[in-house]
C-alpha cells in the first residue's frame, strides 16, 4: 500500500473499491492500527493517531469500530449474544450496573431488528444476515462514531444484502455515523457511498463523488470496472473494455504506473514514471498522465438515486 490518501467528512460515507488483493482491507486495518502503518498519518478529529501510545489510543478505539466480512468468524461461538453485547458495552468505559447494561443490550438488539429472546442464543443459532445484524449492534455498543464496513454483505444472499444495507443507512442517519465502506461490489458501493476511491495493487487510481465516478470515470482502470457492471435491461447492448493480462504480484510490482501492463493507452512514460494522484478537475483526483486526453466515453449504467 503506497500513497493512499482520502478524507471522510463527519456523517459521510467513503466507498473503497477494487479487485481482491488491491489493499482495501489493509487500508481499513491501518486506520484502526490493527496493522501498524510504516509511514504516513491517520488523522482523526485533527489528531494523528499513529503517534499515540496504547493507553492514549483507548478512546479512539471505542470511537472507531470495524464490522468484518464474516460475521460468524468475528463472534465468539461459546458466548451468548447477551454476553457479547454487555462485554462491548462495559469496554466502552464506565461501570454500569448489570440491570442498566442489560437494558442497553436489549435496546441495541431491537435497534437492529431482532428481539430480546435472541440475546440468550449463541452465534451458530442465527442465519448469516442475523449474525451481521448482531455485529452491527456490537459495534454500536461502544458508542462508536466511525464504522469501517469490510465487505459486510458479501456472505449474504441478495435479498438479505438489501435488508442489511438499508439497516446500515438507517442507523447512520439516526446516530450521525461516518462510514468507510469497503467492497468489490460496485452496485453496493454506488448505493451506499457519497465519494468513491478506486484502488489497484495498493495504490489509489481515482477519487471522486459517486455520481461522477460512475458516469464520467477518467482512469482507464476505473472505466473498465464501471463498464463491467451489469445493466438491468435485456435489450441493452454495449461494447465493454476487456482488460488483458493478469494482475501482477505485489512482491514484484511493475515499474512506473502499476496498471501500465494492462492498459491499452500506456506509453513509455507510463512504464518509466509513477503518476501522482492529483486533481484533474474540482473534486476529481486521478493518477494518470493522460486522464484529460483519453476522452473516455461517458457511461449511462443506470440512474443514480
Amino acid at each position: 500500500m503506497n500513497n493512499v490518501s482520502f478524507e471522510i467528512p463527519r456523517g459521510g460515507t467513503f466507498g473503497l473499491v477494487g479487485e481482491s488483493g488491491s489493499g482495501k482491507t489493509t487500508v481499513g486495518r491501518c486506520i484502526l492500527r490493527l496493522i501498524e502503518p510504516t509511514s504516513g498519518q491517520v488523522v482523526v478529529n485533527g489528531v494523528d493517531i499513529t503517534k499515540l501510545k496504547r493507553k492514549q489510543m483507548t478512546p479512539y478505539r471505542r470511537m472507531m469500530q470495524i464490522i468484518f466480512q464474516d460475521p460468524y468468524a468475528s463472534l465468539d461461538p461459546r458466548q451468548t449474544i447477551k454476553g457479547a453485547l454487555i462485554e462491548a458495552i462495559r469496554a466502552s468505559g464506565g461501570k454500569l450496573p448489570a440491570t442498566e447494561a442489560f437494558a442497553r443490550a436489549k435496546r441495541l438488539i431491537e435497534l437492529v431488528g431482532l428481539n430480546e429472546d435472541h440475546l440468550y442464543r449463541f452465534p451458530h443459532e442465527f442465519s448469516g444476515g442475523q449474525r451481521q445484524r448482531i455485529a452491527v449492534a456490537r459495534a454500536l455498543a461502544t458508542n462508536a462514531e466511525f464504522l469501517i464496513l469490510d465487505e459486510p454483505t458479501s456472505f449474504l444472499d441478495v435479498s438479505v444484502q438489501a435488508q442489511v444495507l438499508n439497516l446500515l443507512k438507517n442507523i447512520q442517519q439516526e446516530f450521525k455515523l461516518t462510514y468507510l465502506f469497503i467492497s468489490h461490489n460496485l452496485s453496493v458501493i454506488a448505493h451506499m457511498s457519497d465519494r468513491v476511491g478506486v484502488m489497484y495493487l495498493g495504490k489509489m487510481m481515482e477519487v471522486a463523488d459517486t455520481q461522477t465516478i460512475y458516469s464520467r470515470p477518467k482512469h482507464p482502470y476505473t472505466h473498465a470496472l464501471m463498464e463491467a457492471i451489469p445493466v438491468p435491461d435485456p435489450a441493452a447492448r454495449r461494447q465493454r473494455a476487456i482488460l488483458t493480462g493478469e494482475v501482477p504480484g505485489v512482491v514484484h510490482l511493475p515499474s512506473g504506473c502499476v496498471f501500465h501492463d494492462r492498459c491499452k493507452y500506456a506509453t513509455q512514460k507510463c512504464r518509466d514514471e509513477i503518476p501522482v494522484l492529483e486533481a484533474k478537475e474540482t473534486g476529481h483526483d486521478v493518477a494518470c498522465f493522460y486522464a484529460n486526453d483519453l476522452n473516455l466515453q461517458p457511461l449511462t449504467l443506470y440512474k443514480m438515486a
